[in-house]
């Protein structure tokens, strides 16, 4: 899944209001597209769970479920899952550096033997 810069530019005078909004708009296709496949499939696991949660779940194999919302519901569902998103990709990014760095620390030589 890839951000859609032209999503809403029905909006013109919020697009202009939001500077991120604007960033994202004059980012490549490849940039997007990159960032978006950059996100770890624990990440998306998360997500999904996160977000069957907030709708509800039911077995798919005894039930056919369909939801009906009205638009700032969904803007809200989507919104929530997104900032679940960026949140858990900088836990992840964290937890990497805190492996990096322990692991690091843990070769370096003792340089004040040297001395």
């Amino acid at each position: 899944m890839v951000f859609h810069p032209d999503f809403d530019s029905s909006n013109a005078q919020q697009t202009a209001a939001n500077p991120l909004l604007k960033y994202l708009q004059h980012q490549s296709p490849e940039v997007l597209a990159r960032v978006a496949k950059s996100v770890s499939p624990e990440i998306k696991e998360i997500i999904s769970h996160n977000v069957q949660g907030l709708v509800g779940i039911l077995p798919s194999d005894n039930f056919n479920v369909q939801i009906t919302t009205d638009r700032e519901n969904l803007a809200g569902l989507l919104a929530s899952a997104m900032m679940t998103g960026y949140f858990l990709r900088q836990m992840e990014q964290r937890m990497h550096l805190e492996e990096n760095l322990t692991n690091t620390s843990s070769i370096q030589p003792n340089s004040s033997k040297e001395k």
